[in-house]
């Protein structure tokens, strides 16, 4: 796991949480429960998942990417880097 792809995840999740709706949205989608999130941080599951969840919403990948001021790519990049699918 590269250490960039897990601080962007976690920079992600920040921005995700920073609205309610979004944040209960994710909860909902990967199953986890506020305490279960937070426990498994360190997990390359869990970040994978949350960059999952903006690469499957469009207007959230864009709005999260302008935030951290990063490119759209790079997320899903992350992403796929973290759920395995590419070097």
């Amino acid at each position: 796991m590269h250490d960039d792809d897990a601080a962007l995840a976690l920079q992600a999740l920040g921005w995700i949480l920073s609205d309610e709706p979004r944040a209960e949205r994710l909860l909902a989608l990967t199953g986890l429960a506020p305490d279960e999130l937070r426990a498994s941080l360190t997990e390359r599951a869990t970040l994978a998942a949350i960059l999952a969840f903006l690469t499957a919403h469009e207007n959230d990948l864009v709005a999260c990417a302008d935030a951290l001021q990063v490119p759209p790519a790079a997320i899903a990049a992350a992403s796929q880097r973290l759920e395995g699918t590419t070097a």
